[in-house]
């Protein structure tokens, strides 16, 4: 049986901590900045964690 392929998508959107959390951008913070304030983005430049539900789901997709 063949060894199951990383899912593109996945590798590029998502990543693993040592502890094996899944931690995700935040949405907003690539383009039209001029207007947003820096507090704001400052607050979305941060990783945050994927919630659990979510998180199995892209370890399946990560092979992990």
């Amino acid at each position: 049986m063949p060894k199951m392929k990383t899912h593109s998508g996945a590798k590029k959107r998502f990543r693993l901590t040592g502890k094996g959390k899944v931690m995700r951008e935040q949405a907003g913070g690539r383009h039209l900045l001029e207007r947003k304030s820096s507090k704001f983005t400052r607050r979305i430049a941060n990783d945050v964690e994927l919630a659990p539900q979510d998180a199995k789901k892209v370890k399946k997709l990560l092979g992990k």
